[in-house]
């Protein structure tokens, strides 16, 4: 697939306009194509991104650390790829460790890696976790997303303050009920 230049991805901007019914030659709308694109590159930043990158850098000096590592709360902002609305949301990551560790900020760009993709929810919290997984290879990992999806708030069936939760666990958070309930528990707290 070859990518559209620049210009091109402008002009299909001005022709939604023209389709919406506006002028794009009109003054306020005279920039927006170029708008449109520049928000786009930062809205899927993640197809240009590769979680390896920044989850290979570890520490191995942990102590023989080998408790839940959590990190709560991770605001992300996503578009949904059947309407190209968004979705914005929290992720909850988590892993058991296998004589390393990454730093926490990694947790987070990784989240937002694939976020910053057409995605739907279920999709992004697998991916998420097999990053992770293959990257890490600790003994379990755990990702739990809340999200709004725009696109059933403001289109379609207009329901508001509406959360979709997705839950993906592998490894001992997958198979040690007590494990996945701990990790559930402290998302809760």
């Amino acid at each position: 697939m070859t990518k559209p230049t620049r210009e091109q991805a402008e002009q299909a901007v001005k022709t939604l306009i023209q389709w919406a019914g506006d002028d794009p030659n009109r003054e306020g709308l005279v920039g927006t194509p170029e708008r449109v694109i520049r928000a786009y590159e930062e809205y899927f930043a993640g197809y240009t991104e590769n979680s390896d990158e920044y989850l290979s850098r570890t520490f191995e000096e942990t102590e023989g650390y080998d408790e839940i590592v959590l990190l709560k709360h991770i605001r992300f902002e996503s578009h949904c790829e059947h309407h190209m609305a968004p979705i914005i949301g929290v992720a909850h990551v988590a892993y058991l460790p296998n004589k390393r560790v990454v730093g926490i900020s990694k947790l987070a760009r990784v989240v937002d890696i694939f976020a910053k993709r057409l995605q739907i929810q279920e999709k992004m919290t697998v991916e998420i976790a097999q990053a992770i997984d293959k990257t890490l290879t600790p003994f379990g990992t755990a990702v739990i997303i809340e999200g709004e999806h725009q696109c059933m708030s403001c289109r379609g069936v207009h329901k508001t303050d509406v959360t979709m939760v997705t839950t993906h666990m592998t490894g001992l958070f997958k198979t040690n009920h007590d494990l996945r309930r701990d990790v559930l528990e402290l998302i809760r707290k």
